[in-house]
């Protein structure tokens, strides 16, 4: 159901809500992005990483977050909507969102290795897709990237210490 009691009314507070979404995936061990799509100031979807716990490897953020609002306005198209997400998004992402007609991405941190929308590559502004999606990035995004970084350092660290509680095998 859209969230009629939010109101968006600047990018801070769109990506706030993606952060509490990105949160959501953190604590479920995943990847930490979120994601929000907002129409006429209002939420109308919401979506955070959960490939893993779904065991469904599209289930990114801006994935879930479309899909959700989809079904809530009951259009696979999404004219006029805006999608906030921590992350700027991968290929698979990048392409959900020229295929819904999201007219406006606003993302926090980029993605240098895998980002496909400034990054990596530059998808939405090839001239052979017929659609064309207002780009906003780096909103929030120190909080985006501590966020991913304090992640990441507790995976490795979470690595290192079964690494020393594995006895070596023996000879």
């Amino acid at each position: 159901m859209p969230d009629s009691a939010t109101h968006i009314s600047n990018d801070e507070q769109g990506m706030q809500l993606a952060l509490a979404e990105a949160q959501r995936a953190y604590d479920a061990g995943e990847v930490p992005v979120g994601a929000v799509v907002v129409l006429d100031g209002k939420v109308i979807g919401r979506g955070f990483n959960q490939p893993i716990t779904s065991l469904d490897p599209s289930a990114h953020a801006e994935m879930v977050a479309v899909r959700d609002a989809a079904r809530n306005i009951g259009n696979y198209r999404l004219p006029g909507a805006t999608l906030y997400v921590t992350v700027e998004p991968c290929t698979m992402c990048t392409g959900l969102l020229i295929h819904s007609r999201i007219a406006r991405l606003v993302y926090g941190a980029t993605e240098p290795k895998a980002g496909a929308v400034e990054s990596a590559l530059q998808l939405p502004a090839q001239p052979f897709y017929n659609h064309v999606m207002e780009i906003e990035g780096g909103v929030l995004a120190e909080q985006c990237s501590a966020m991913m970084s304090s992640f990441f350092a507790m995976r490795r660290e979470a690595k290192k210490r079964l690494k020393q509680a594995v006895p070596p095998a023996a000879d």
